[in-house]
């Protein structure tokens, strides 16, 4: 339920509505437009708390929710949610990118890299130190070393990094390093992770996982909504089907279909959505043209050699770099901006 106040409702009048509806043994969630404030109503209430809403001075509407989500609902948060992250706005009118390496290897290779996706108009460095493998005996990240490497290049380079995080207990270190969170699609029904991260204010980009639906998926995010982490980022980065030639399927229509039910952000991942080196581009900009808020794109100066063996789906810096042209060029296109403090490096 959703309690929507006239534009003459006081601040003063607001605060007695939450409180009148915290009586009832729910929570109040506040969201404030430019011209109206909406409440949201999270828990079961008494059948009798919205007649008794209707009647207070100073509210317009009481609107019921059907839906299971109810934070991460645009029924609740009618503006697109924009976070803030030091001078980057994600939400907003400029896309934003993503790039790096899968996994930091070494001091050397992640400061080259950033160099690189600094140089090509990226604002946001990727890495993983904690790597989640399909297998027990494949590389598994080099744990908080790499954060301290991936924390440095990033601070030298001027980019904010991102990294994942896969348990509640590496929350926090995690957090300490990296000015974006990572969940990751075997981990996005991981509800004890996903209630540590509501309960820090570090933004969160949340993987879809690979069979999820859509409700699914905004459930997931509600956990770390309703947790007190209003800054939630939604990814699509493919799902499982029959296909065999891609190593998932990327859901375009997962964009439009996202921003629709939802007001948060929407990331795609091509690299991780195809699993082919040739068909990140072109998704790349099918992504920005459904759409998309960002990208975030795997990019790696050896990726033959990568040591996750995912160097198959990750650019050369020349391809990146063109790629991050190519976009500057249709962002104006589809009503959006692209970052031009950029020196591109084309090696």
């Amino acid at each position: 339920m959703i309690v929507i106040t006239s534009n003459k409702a006081s601040e003063e009048r607001i605060a007695e509505i939450v409180s009148h509806i915290e009586k009832h043994g729910v929570q109040a969630h506040i969201s404030k437009g430019e011209d109206k404030t909406v409440i949201g109503i999270i828990g079961k209430a008494d059948p009798k708390l919205a007649e008794q809403l209707r009647q207070m001075s100073g509210v317009e509407q009481v609107v019921k929710i059907s839906k299971s989500y109810k934070l991460a609902s645009r029924d609740f948060h009618p503006a697109d949610s924009v976070i803030r992250i030091k001078d980057v706005e994600i939400g907003g009118q400029e896309i934003v990118i993503m790039g790096g390496p899968c996994a930091v290897e070494s001091n050397d290779q992640i400061d080259e890299i950033a160099r690189l996706v600094k140089a090509s108009g990226a604002q946001v460095l990727r890495g993983g130190a904690f790597k989640p493998r399909t297998g027990p005996y494949s590389f598994q990240g080099i744990g908080i070393e790499g954060l301290e490497m991936m924390a440095e290049a990033g601070k030298k380079h001027g980019l904010l990094t991102i990294t994942e995080v896969m348990t509640p207990e590496y929350v926090d270190v995690c957090a300490q390093y990296a000015d974006i969170l990572q969940v990751g699609t075997r981990n996005m029904q991981n509800f004890d992770l996903l209630r540590k991260l509501g309960t820090i204010q570090t933004p969160v980009l949340l993987k879809r996982g690979f069979s999820a639906t859509y409700d699914e998926f905004l459930n997931a995010a509600e956990y770390i909504l309703a947790g007190g982490n209003p800054n939630v980022m939604l990814c699509e980065r493919g799902i499982r089907t029959f296909e065999t030639y891609t190593r998932n399927t990327l859901d375009l229509a997962a964009i439009p279909a996202l921003q629709t039910l939802s007001h948060l952000p929407v990331i795609s991942d091509p690299s991780h959505g195809t699993g082919r080196r040739e068909l990140v581009e072109p998704m790349s900009k099918a992504s920005v043209a459904a759409g998309a808020n960002g990208l975030i794109v795997e990019m790696h100066t050896d990726p033959d050699n990568s040591m996750t063996g995912d160097g198959v789906q990750s650019l050369f810096p020349d391809q990146f770099a063109k790629l991050m042209l190519d976009l500057e060029k249709l962002a104006p296109l589809v009503g959006r901006t692209f970052n031009t403090n950029k020196n591109y490096v084309f090696a």
